[in-house]
Formats: C-alpha cells, sequence, structure tokens
C-alpha cells in the first residue's frame, strides 16, 4: 500500500491510494480522491479614492500578487472603460462596477476570481443608487456585498442626508437576509466605531465619522445580528485603514482612523479565521482590510 499527496493551490489536495491484493493474478487497484481544506473564500474591502490614480501607483501590479479571491472596492471614481480593464481580466478576475451618475464621484465594484452566481446592482433606493453606492454578488449562500457610506464632511446637508441613508441601509440589509441570510458587508463605512478605533478620539468626538449619533447607529447594526470581523480575532489598538492626507506626516506616523470593515452575518461567525490590515499597500489615503471564511 503507498500513499502519495501533491497539492495543486492553496485550497485543493488530491490523495492517490495504490492498492496491492493477490487475486489469481497481479492486479493493482488506484484510487485518487481530491480533498478540499481550510480557506473558502479570501476577501478584501479597499477604498482607492479613484481607481484611476491607484492604477497609476501600482493597483494592477498589487493585483498580481494574488492579494484575494474576492475584492470589494469603493470610490472608483470611473468607468469600467476609463481604465485597461484587460489587464485585470488577465489575472483572473471578473469584474462588476455600479458607478454614481455623477461623473468621477463614488461608484463601487466587485472583482472576483470566483465566479458569482449573481449580480444585484444597487438596493433600489434612490439617492443611494444614484451615487452608486452598493454592489452584491452571490456565491453560494453566501452574499458579498461592496458598499460606500455617504461622508458628512462637507456641511450639514449631507451630514443629515448620511443619518437617513444609514437608517435606509439597515432597512435594505434587513429585507434582503429574508432570503440571503449570510451577508459579507463589506466597505467604507465613514464612521470609526470605537475609541480604539481612532487616534485621538477625545478631540474628534464632534467630527463626522467619530459623532456620538453615529457610533450609536453602529452599536445598532452590530446588535442587529452582525460582526465585526476585523475585532472578532484582533483586538489590538492602533490598527488604522485611512489616514488624513491633509496632513502629510500621519499617515507614517499612524495616526489614523479604522473606517473600513468586512462585518459578516452572526452565522459566518465562526468561519472567519484570518483578517489583516495592510497599511503597506499604498494606492490610496485607505489601505485594504481583509478577511478569510472557511
Amino acid at each position: 500500500m503507498l500513499l502519495q499527496f501533491q497539492l495543486h493551490n492553496k485550497n485543493v489536495f488530491s490523495c492517490t491510494y495504490f492498492c496491492y491484493h493477490q487475486i489469481e493474478t497481479d492486479i493493482s487497484y488506484l484510487l485518487t480522491c481530491t480533498i478540499y481544506i481550510s480557506t473558502f473564500m479570501r476577501i478584501i474591502t479597499y477604498n482607492v479614492n479613484g481607481i484611476r490614480s491607484a492604477t497609476r501607483k501600482g493597483f494592477i501590479d498589487w493585483l498580481a500578487t494574488d492579494p484575494a479571491d474576492v475584492i470589494c472596492l469603493q470610490e472608483v471614481k470611473a468607468h469600467k472603460g476609463d481604465i485597461d480593464i484587460k489587464k485585470i481580466e488577465a489575472l483572473g478576475y471578473e469584474t462588476y462596477w455600479f458607478l454614481a451618475q455623477k461623473k468621477g464621484y463614488s461608484g463601487v465594484a466587485i472583482l472576483t476570481k470566483i465566479k458569482p452566481d449573481n449580480v444585484v446592482y444597487g438596493s433600489n433606493i434612490e439617492q443611494s443608487d444614484f451615487e452608486g453606492r452598493v454592489i452584491r454578488a452571490d456565491f453560494g449562500d453566501i452574499s458579498v456585498i461592496s458598499v460606500y457610506f455617504p461622508s458628512g464632511t462637507s456641511g450639514e446637508v449631507r451630514q443629515a442626508y448620511k443619518y437617513i441613508w444609514l437608517d435606509e441601509f439597515i432597512e435594505f440589509l434587513n429585507e434582503l437576509r429574508k432570503t440571503r441570510d449570510k451577508l459579507v458587508v463589506c466597505g467604507d463605512y465613514n464612521i470609526a466605531h470605537k475609541e480604539i478605533d481612532i487616534h485621538n478620539p477625545v478631540s474628534n468626538k464632534k467630527t463626522t465619522g467619530f459623532l456620538p449619533e453615529e457610533r450609536a447607529w453602529f452599536d445598532k447594526f452590530l446588535e442587529n445580528g452582525f460582526i465585526d470581523g476585523f475585532r472578532h480575532l484582533n483586538k489590538e489598538p492602533h490598527q488604522y485603514s485611512w489616514w488624513n492626507v491633509l496632513r502629510p506626516t500621519t499617515r507614517a506616523e499612524n495616526k489614523g482612523w479604522r473606517i473600513d470593515y468586512i462585518n459578516v452575518t452572526e452565522n459566518l461567525k465562526h468561519r472567519i479565521v484570518s483578517v489583516k490590515i495592510c497599511p503597506e499597500v499604498k494606492h490610496s489615503d485607505h489601505c485594504p482590510v481583509y478577511l478569510e471564511l472557511q
């Protein structure tokens, strides 16, 4: 009897079993089986702050390193035809884009090496869809959403809209969960949830993105059956995904905010096996956030 194992990729290996048995004459039996192990899906969320700008800074070269199976992008700010999409497709990614009606503004996308069963563009909420904020891809019984939350930095009008959008988004998720109950909600939430998620919580208590009302919404969101994927495994401080580019030294000094999340429904919590934030990747004022599901 002889066992031979061969690793084919990160997720699959085959076991070949040779069995020798005497039945009148020597007969060799060969059994080959394929065994699926460990990783089901590697996911990244990344606000690229303009896909054309990110591409000029080496974004496609980074994709060539195989950072994830599914990459959710926010603030792409461009149409699919505005970049050399064939270079991305040549790396094995299918690409799906949902853009704002206003040119050069907002927009989300999903790049995936795993073919989705279904892709849904938008949330069927008029203003949100006008701004290109939500796209969903279904993989079996799991749905991955790329979402770009509104920012309130431009003033009171947009801050007021942000609160409206937040409530509408929870309603959207609640309705979706009636038919798709395993969700991975990736994106730039434009909210630092806890004091641990921001460099200077005291001086930012009246700053949009860290307002009490926004943080209370995040509490409600998690109480509604979601898990902060990163914090599920990593409780360490100084873990940030965005730095203010108006202050050039903040990234080098790591004075940032954690506003980019991969949050999952509670029924996927046990399948989270790895998380990380990647500040060394520098195509944007944000950096990628990674989560791996078993």
